[in-house]
């Protein structure tokens, strides 16, 4: 059953099977960005933080649930790709800003 997300995060799932710029469009120009213990800020460092994964791994995210916590959007998605372990369950936290992201979180 597909979920029902949101359309900048609809919009950011979609831009991550494509392309680094596709995904930094998703977002406002001051957004920011936590992974793997990093802080990513505005447009050009988010799209040099997803051509470096793209460069690291191949992967494929699936969105599984979707709630609201603490005013954010909480997307879980299976992640499957040719890192350690071959797959795992992350959760991404979003913050809306109109029609864009202006933060997203990834945590294990």
């Amino acid at each position: 059953m597909a979920l029902d997300l949101p359309a900048p995060i609809a919009a950011y799932f979609a831009a991550d099977r494509a392309d680094a710029e596709g995904v930094a469009a998703c977002f406002t120009d001051d957004a920011i960005v936590k992974d793997e213990g990093r802080t990513h800020r505005g447009k050009a460092e988010i799209a040099a933080w997803k051509r470096d994964i793209a460069a690291k791994i191949s992967y494929t995210s699936t969105p599984i649930a979707i709630a609201a916590q603490d005013g954010k959007t909480v997307v879980t998605c299976h992640i499957v790709g040719n890192f350690a372990g071959g797959e795992v369950d992350l959760r991404h936290f979003f913050v809306i800003d109109g029609e864009k992201i202006s933060s997203l979180e990834i945590i294990p």
